[in-house]
């Protein structure tokens, strides 16, 4: 997403990624990337949770997860991946906004 954010900020979308690190790790992150959307460091994993978010032991984590929430607070469009591969293209994601 990083490279299509102003494709998505002209579809009037802010991106959040919510990340399972703790607050100091994932500011460093952050900046050393200089990533221009909104990171969400979620240690206790509260967000992850709310939206059911799959945890695959041997795949050693989290799988990829997208969740597209509008102003009004609907949810458009949920996907879970199977593996870090298994995440869809940008302008798929980008067609549940028009």
């Amino acid at each position: 997403m990083r490279q299509d954010y102003d494709k998505f900020v002209k579809l009037d979308t802010e991106i959040i990624v919510a990340g399972q690190k703790k607050t100091k790790v994932f500011r460093d992150y952050w900046t050393k990337e200089n990533l221009h959307f909104i990171g969400l460091p979620d240690p206790e994993h509260l967000v992850l949770k709310l939206y059911a978010q799959e945890v695959k032991i041997f795949k050693l984590g989290r799988m990829p997860a997208q969740v597209l929430i509008n102003k009004s607070r609907k949810i458009r469009f949920v996907r879970y991946g199977h593996s870090m591969s298994d995440i869809p293209p940008n302008e798929g994601v980008r067609k549940c906004l028009a």
